[in-house]
């Protein structure tokens, strides 16, 4: 289990279930029928989860409605959120949401959670300094996991102070994603995360930061299950090349070729999963940057994802 103490640890190349998960961006339509086509199919078709990302100036819906009706709508897809911003909001309330969603579900909740918008107008909405996001994030996931606890919380720090506080219901298990591949980012999930998320990574860079984690987590006397390693991989399919170089560029300017980190056919995606699985990958979101219009084209873009990616799964 993830936080079980350790005395080291050693990359596994093959070390648990391949599972392949839908990410649905900003651009996912909020008209009811269109959103429960994308979820019935991505059940009947046997998608492992969706994931759900919070943009407050985006069309998309809010994720913890959208996993709420995911939840309501279907008995084994999983859903998460990539990513939720965590700083800005009261750490016990959401506590109490997402427990609540976690029993309901069947215990089907996979959060995870960011630091906030990239946008800075959009990161105005939170009512937090982008200097503050840090500490806010750390001392609110402190205070969200003694919440699932189920006992009473006595918390006095910097942002929040508490006294007796109990939440319930109490989930079995809320297991918690962080993303990020810079060193302050791979130190705060070896601390602080039961699974690994990042975007927008090579096969290269995924492994190294596997191993740092790994190695970070031991001196926190903790250890993240060996199938906690996931990766969000975009892709741009049915679409100009250019959006696909545009975006790289934009997400990744330090690479030579960032583009090759957003596929642009489904032969080049699948590539990619399985040079990840190969490094040790288990856990994969792939997430249309050029998502199909009207429910039709997603019917069908959702049958071609499963015809030609999930026999990767093990």
């Amino acid at each position: 289990m993830s936080g079980d103490t350790v005395s080291g640890d050693t990359v596994s190349e093959h070390p648990g279930k391949v599972r392949i998960g839908l990410g649905l961006g900003a651009r996912t339509p909020l008209a009811a029928d269109a959103f429960a086509v994308i979820i019935d199919t991505a059940e009947d078709l046997g998608i492992d989860s969706v994931w759900f990302t919070e943009r407050i100036g985006s069309a998309s819906p809010d994720p913890l409605v959208a996993m709420a009706m995911c939840a309501g709508r279907t008995t084994r897809l999983k859903f998460g959120t990539s990513v939720m911003i965590l700083p800005g909001r009261n750490p016990v309330v959401l506590a109490k949401a997402l427990a609540s969603l976690a029993v309901l579900s069947g215990g089907r909740l996979l959060p995870a959670f960011g630091l906030g918008a990239v946008d800075r107008r959009e990161q105005q909405a939170f009512g937090v300094e982008r200097s503050e996001r840090a500490s806010r994030f750390d001392e609110a996931l402190e205070v969200m996991r003694s919440c699932w606890s189920g006992e009473p919380v006595t918390h006095h720090g910097r942002w929040f102070n508490l006294d007796d506080v109990t939440v319930q219901p109490v989930p079995d298990r809320i297991d918690v994603w962080l993303g990020g591949i810079a060193e302050s980012e791979l130190r705060r999930v070896a601390r602080l995360a039961d699974g690994w998320l990042p975007s927008f990574v090579t096969p290269t860079e995924a492994r190294a930061g596997r191993q740092m984690i790994v190695e970070m987590a031991t001196g926190h006397h903790r250890r993240i299950d060996e199938d906690h390693y996931g990766v969000l991989i975009p892709y741009a399919i049915d679409g100009p090349t250019e959006i696909a170089e545009r975006i790289g560029a934009a997400r990744r300017p330090d690479l030579a070729n960032p583009d090759e980190l957003i596929p642009t056919s489904w032969g080049a995606l699948r590539d990619l999963i399985e040079a990840f699985i190969e490094i040790g990958t288990t856990k994969f979101v792939v997430l249309p940057v050029i998502e199909p219009t009207g429910v039709s084209l997603w019917r069908r873009h959702l049958g071609e994802l499963s015809e030609r990616l999930l026999d990767l799964e093990t």
